[in-house]
């Protein structure tokens, strides 16, 4: 009984809204008509197991057909089908109102519309002229029908021959979508959205290299692109260590072996599964971001999770699978649902306690790894107040000897020590061992420890620190002078007259060298004569504020000042205390390049022109 209508819309924008405002996003079109098949193909299962399908299910699986010379697509399956009432239910009514209220909400989120409006079927015009429907009921004398709609409101639906169940949607490639009659472009799309859904999804013939031939040619046998069953759907007990690498392997081809990882799985008060990998990440997080999938029962949602799971955890690699995170809906709607946000929290905990159980149990393991996962829980704790309650009992600082310490056994260390008169703790460090070595190396001399922070977020973590840390300050060993890094006394040693103050500040301020972006100021003081003659110094405040503008964009300002050096003169030197009384040219000169060479600051011109006068002196 052949006949024709018009699709059940209060609108006739349903088609322009479709081709014109999802344009952007039509890839996700076979995602939609591939997923639609398998809860066919599910469904059916269901029904065979409960026993009310009569005969047998056979071979289930869905099939994906390429035919260039037609210039059609098609996704087929042996699911339960639909008979003509069904199709008009489904297919011919359409709860799409108010078109025109929402294409400037929603023009630009492909997602928004699709999954709002339940037209996960009709996805397919995005890249389709005409797409036809042959579908056959799995209900007993069910006969196979086809519908056919060119892409405006009109339609038909006649009787069609079909000798199976299951349903055939075949889509006419739009001519300028023709990409999509493709092998390549198809393959792409089915890898990327339907990889693990849970009924083989065929894709052409494997193929096998043929001698005779020299070439590959095509088998008899299907190929399957899709892993059904994929590890997150199994249990850790029945997975090995080697099941988890290989796993990695398969969603990084290209990438390390990974640290260690967490095996989720929870059905209360949500459902969620996934694997969550650490990498090792050091230095490259910004490029290490968004490796994280999420899958929403098995079928592909997004790669970009930001604002779905907490930031920091965009650093970790993986998969989430949660039938609780809906399949077609926009990311801004994903980052505002309460489930979604109970599921973010659970993964941070779920994060922090396996990071917990590791240091608990294996202490030796952790500290081998921390280099490699420090970036991370710095990341954490600076980003999420939570997470720094938890992380603080595993969190570990190093020094420059390569010794780690969680932060209560450090305090403990040097406490004694490194307590100033006013109370106040001080945490020395370093952030390059080579470059401020004898910054260090005076400091431990005076008994004192040296932390190593060379991390990118460290700057930010010394700023943390100093706010959770009850009366504590961080000083990196170059910011002064060993003698006023931590302040002991009020005791002051005996100054130069100031006229001698004033003389020797100038000739060393006349002979300091023009630098690009460096101011200097020049001080005088007794250091001891052991100590050496001139020391530069640089301010813990700016420089950390320039380290910090790396960091933040906000505070770029702060990286565009120039750099200020101070320049201590030791007067208790002999070599000061001669500069007072005669200074000659070329020790000032020399004293105050073995500054900047001892600084990394001697370079060019300047350098080769010490090196000469260190051979004349010689």
């Amino acid at each position: 009984m052949a006949q024709s209508g018009n699709i059940g819309v209060t609108t006739e924008n349903i088609f322009p809204v479709i081709k014109k405002f999802l344009y952007s996003d039509h890839d996700i079109f076979l995602r939609e008509i591939v997923s639609n098949a398998v809860d066919a193909t599910q469904k059916l299962k269901t029904l065979a197991s409960k026993g009310e399908l009569k005969g047998e299910a056979g071979e289930l699986k869905v099939t994906v057909k390429l035919d260039k010379e037609a210039g059609t697509l098609t996704v087929s399956d042996r699911g339960i089908g639909m008979t003509e009432e069904e199709i008009d239910k489904y297919i011919n009514q359409i709860a799409f109102s108010g078109a025109n209220d929402f294409l400037d909400k929603y023009k630009e989120d492909a997602n928004a519309i699709i999954g709002h409006f339940g037209l996960g079927f009709y996805s397919s015009f995005m890249v389709s002229k005409k797409v036809e429907i042959i579908t056959k009921s799995w209900k007993d004398g069910a006969k196979a029908v086809k519908w056919s709609c060119d892409g405006s409101p009109s339609y038909s639906i006649e009787e069609a021959e079909k000798d199976d169940r299951g349903t055939d949607i075949v889509m006419y490639i739009d001519d300028d979508c023709k990409d999509f009659l493709e092998k390549y472009k198809i393959t792409e799309l089915l890898n990327k959205y339907c990889k693990f859904l849970p009924v083989p999804v065929a894709f052409g013939k494997k193929s096998k290299w043929d001698e005779e031939a020299k070439k590959m040619i095509d088998t008899d046998e299907d190929d399957i692109i899709n892993d059904t069953t994929p590890l997150w759907t199994k249990k850790p007990s029945e997975l090995k260590d080697e099941d988890y690498k290989e796993f990695y392997k398969k969603l990084y081809p290209m990438s390390d072996e990974p640290l260690f990882w967490i095996h989720l799985n929870v059905d209360y008060p949500f459902n969620l599964t996934g694997i969550l990998y650490f990498p090792k990440v050091k230095n490259s997080f910004d490029l290490q971001k968004n490796k994280i999938q999420l899958y929403c029962n098995q079928v592909f949602v997004t790669d970009s999770v930001e604002g779905i799971v907490a930031d920091f955890m965009t650093l970790l690699h993986g998969v989430i699978d949660s039938p609780d995170i809906p399949l077609n809906v926009s990311r801004s709607y994903l980052q505002s649902d309460s489930n979604v946000k109970k599921i973010s929290t659970y993964i941070t905990k779920k994060v922090s306690d396996r990071l917990a159980s590791i240091f608990k149990t294996d202490r030796t393991q952790f500290e081998e790894k921390w280099d490699d996962i420090k970036i991370f829980i710095n990341y954490g704790m600076l980003s999420e107040s939570d997470f720094y309650e938890k992380a603080k009992n595993f969190a570990l600082l190093k020094d420059t000897e390569g010794k780690a310490y969680t932060y209560e056994e450090y305090k403990t260390l040097i406490k004694d020590e490194q307590t100033d008169k006013d109370g106040n703790l001080i945490y020395l460090y370093a952030n390059n061992k080579d470059d401020q070595y004898s910054y260090i190396d005076a400091a431990q001399a005076k008994g004192y420890n040296v932390l190593l922070l060379d991390g990118q977020l460290d700057p930010a973590m010394c700023g943390l620190f100093e706010e959770k840390f009850e009366k504590s300050r961080f000083t990196r060993v170059d910011s002064d002078v060993v003698e006023r890094l931590i302040v002991k006394n009020d005791d002051k040693k005996e100054e130069l007259p100031e006229d001698d103050k004033k003389s020797l500040t100038e000739t060393f301020k006349n002979a300091l060298p023009t630098i690009e972006k460096i101011e200097f100021n020049v001080e005088p003081q007794a250091l001891g004569e052991n100590a050496a003659p001139v020391i530069m110094t640089q301010s813990e405040y700016m420089r950390r504020m320039k380290d910090m503008s790396r960091l933040q964009p906000g505070m770029a300002f702060y990286g565009d000042m120039p750099t200020m050096i101070n320049l201590v003169l030791n007067t208790d030197h002999a070599l000061i205390k001669q500069s007072i009384k005669d200074a000659k040219p070329e020790v000032v000169s020399q004293l105050i390049d073995l500054a900047l060479l001892q600084n990394g600051l001697l370079r060019g011109e300047a350098l080769n022109k010490f090196v000469k006068r260190s051979i004349d002196l010689i």
